[in-house]
């Protein structure tokens, strides 16, 4: 992909070359290739005149840009954006099923449907009529989006996220095992359920990007993104999917909590890949600087690593990078030990083990403030501290600690692609973090410690498979 020259632009990431990007879609497995689209404004970077972009991989590292998909259609059902969907194999035809919206939506989209005429995926038809042109009635729907359809009990289904009048959000549940008809099946889950209140809080008015997956244990996973009129975090719980019996679906929902403990990490979307078996995850990471600088450099918003998601026993979450991410590293790796700083690159890949309390510098300011990564193995604690560099969004750079269990040695891996930084600390707890280095930063790495390891790698352009 053409990339910005911006210091701070990602080079290993999926992003369109310029321009407004936001939630990625439709992540697709197609003829030998992984497949993602994403929202794009191709005009500007700002959240406008929503498309689709596209990109493609043969081994998830390796990402070519494919421009747009799918286009708002004047007087269309998506006159005005083709937003956040997903795509599925409909008895061999690629279908991308989306939120289109109109120029009087009001927070309220149609379910609209696109086909692939290539096996590139390349073009699409997008058909003039919706399958779904609004919320079900009587339900006080006022937020309705999002669509993500999936298999269970022999069936296809489809998850809509919702919010309603009262200030209650929702996912809504379709029967649409013909695509071309889609039938209301009830609320998979609302905010008023004890174990989402737990997990999710009680300040979204609505859920945005519903995603569900099934795990190697056979249990479930719904992850949702949480709205409040602005995006706020995402979430998800493990439980498992009932059949109701007039035909419905109910999630009875365990344990849960937040998907990305970072403040920049929103909208994610899944991808069950059957060939691979794997659940693999996005989600889309927004801008921390000012608007006049993004304006300055002409684009906005990445897409984080794949991350491959499952849970553990107790049902909580396990997270970590796509194996296929070992292909962006150089040949030689570095090592760190206690004592002398060495220089960083732009883009790395850094591997952290600790028998007792150490820390990592990986930024140091002028003022000799440092970024740093704190693991204390005996409490169990992951903690990033980049208060030194402050963030246009209005809530605060105080340190963000990641829990792990106690015990003797303590992994973190940490993926910087410039401005985008990428924390996970065990297999237990993500965190997706933008970090803007300012002319005066030095970029080297520190460790202090008695008993930690580090081998990092500066990340090279792949060769394609």
């Amino acid at each position: 992909m053409s990339r910005s020259t911006d210091a701070h632009s990602p080079r290993f990431r999926v992003r369109p070359p310029a321009n407004w990007m936001n939630d990625p879609n439709g992540p697709f497995r197609w003829g030998g290739r992984h497949h993602l689209f994403y929202q794009h404004n191709p005009d500007a970077p700002v959240h406008a005149n929503v498309h689709w972009g596209h990109a493609s991989s043969p081994d998830l590292a390796h990402w070519d840009d494919h421009g747009i998909a799918l286009r708002p259609t004047p007087g269309g059902p998506d006159e005005a954006g083709c937003w956040s969907g997903c795509v599925v194999d409909d008895g061999g035809v690629p279908t991308a099923v989306y939120s289109g919206i109109d120029h009087d939506h009001q927070g309220l989209s149609a379910i609209c449907l696109a086909v692939a005429e290539d096996d590139g995926l390349q073009e699409w038809k997008q058909l003039p009529v919706p399958v779904v042109v609004g919320p079900p009635p009587g339900l006080d729907v006022t937020m309705f989006r999002d669509p993500f359809v999936f298999r269970f009990a022999g069936r296809r289904w489809a998850l809509v996220g919702a919010g309603h009048a009262d200030g209650t959000p929702s996912v809504l549940v379709y029967d649409c095992e013909d695509l071309y008809a889609w039938r209301f099946a009830g609320v998979l889950l609302d905010g008023r359920d004890a174990a989402a209140a737990r997990a999710f809080g009680t300040r979204a008015i609505g859920w945005e990007c519903p995603q569900m997956w099934e795990t190697a244990g056979g249990d479930w996973v719904l992850a949702v993104a949480l709205w409040d009129g602005d995006p706020l975090s995402t979430a998800y719980l493990t439980g498992h999917l009932v059949e109701e019996g007039d035909g419905g679906l109910r999630f009875v929902a365990g344990t849960g909590g937040l998907l990305d403990l970072g403040r920049d990490f929103y909208a994610p979307a899944v991808l069950q890949d059957t060939e691979s078996g794997r659940a693999l995850l996005w989600g889309w990471s927004w801008e921390s600087r000012p608007r006049e600088e993004v304006d300055h450099v002409g684009w906005s918003g990445v897409l984080t690593a794949p991350r491959v998601v499952d849970t553990h026993e107790d049902g909580t979450l396990r997270v970590v990078p796509a194996a296929e991410l070992e292909l962006l590293r150089a040949a030689l790796p570095f090592t760190a030990a206690p004592g002398p700083h060495r220089p960083l690159p732009l883009s790395y890949d850094l591997l952290v083990t600790a028998r007792s309390a150490a820390t990592v510098s990986l930024l140091r300011a002028a003022s000799g403030a440092e970024l740093t990564v704190r693991l204390d193995p005996a409490s169990g604690a992951v903690t990033l501290d980049r208060t030194a560099w402050p963030r246009s969004r209005p809530d605060g750079t105080a340190p963000l600690v990641l829990p792990t269990p106690p015990g003797e040695t303590l992994t973190v891996r940490i993926l910087v692609d410039g401005s985008l930084l990428e924390l996970f600390a065990a297999d237990r707890a993500m965190a997706t973090e933008r970090v803007y280095q300012r002319d005066d930063d030095v970029a080297e790495l520190a460790v202090s410690g008695t008993d930690v390891e580090v081998t990092g790698w500066a990340l090279v352009p792949p060769i394609p498979a």
